[in-house]
């Protein structure tokens, strides 16, 4: 019975990974019409190569099957980078979007959405792990500055001898892509122990946040969202 469970539960993942990968291949090629294209050339190349390599040395069946579990993981790989593309170019330029990002930074970070925002959308998204705080911004340049002084300035009163770092995102001259927030928080260098960083989690959620007590989808924000004239505005 315990076997059969097991196995019942197996097939009942895998199904859930097939259906997952259709899903993001679906997706991707609304915005990447070739990416089936591409991605099936990438594995027969491969394939093809080690094959051929195969037959010059006398021995295609081994190089076939090397060829055909390095082609479908070269395959694997392609589809995986033109699908993390995809999603970015449907999520750049869309509210929030930072925080979708945030959310899928890896192990050790603590993200809260939205901690400062104003009547135009422009938000200010917290981290924090190894590496220290770092504020995360989008909306407009000039706006989103005042919005990063002012949480600084906040967090300054509770939390102390802890480096913040802070990211806008954009395209313009000093800002940092969508694409490559991630990247370029994880090469911030850790200074903080494992206890300094639940130390100051603990210190910022007592804090409290602007948007703790409202209801916030997950992801990207829709594009007629605004304040409530009552919210508390920084």
């Amino acid at each position: 019975m315990a076997r059969k469970a097991n196995t019942g539960s197996a097939d009942a993942a895998n199904q859930g990974r097939l259906k997952q990968i259709a899903l993001t291949y679906k997706m991707t090629r609304k915005a990447d019409p070739k990416v089936g294209l591409v991605v099936a050339g990438v594995g027969i190349v491969v394939l093809g190569v080690l094959l051929a390599i195969g037959f010059l040395i006398g021995h295609p069946v081994y190089l076939g099957i090397l060829g055909f579990v390095l082609g479908l993981l070269a395959a694997a790989i392609v589809f995986g980078r033109r699908a993390e593309r995809a999603a970015f170019g449907q999520m750049e330029g869309q509210p929030g979007a930072a925080a979708a990002v945030l959310q899928n930074v890896g192990r050790g970070w603590t993200t809260t959405p939205a901690v400062a925002m104003n009547r135009n959308q422009d938000v200010v998204h917290r981290a924090v792990g190894r590496a220290g705080i770092v504020l995360v911004a989008e909306g407009n340049p000039n706006r989103v500055k005042t919005l990063l002084a002012a949480e600084k300035k906040r967090m300054g009163r509770v939390v102390v001898d802890v480096p913040v770092h802070d990211i806008v995102v954009g395209d313009g001259e000093g800002q940092v892509p969508l694409k490559k927030v991630r990247t370029t928080m994880l090469k911030l260098p850790r200074v903080l122990t494992g206890p300094q960083v639940t130390e100051a989690n603990d210190r910022l959620r007592a804090m409290g946040d602007l948007m703790s007590n409202m209801p916030l989808p997950k992801g990207p924000m829709p594009k007629g969202m605004r304040m409530p004239r009552g919210g508390k505005m920084r």
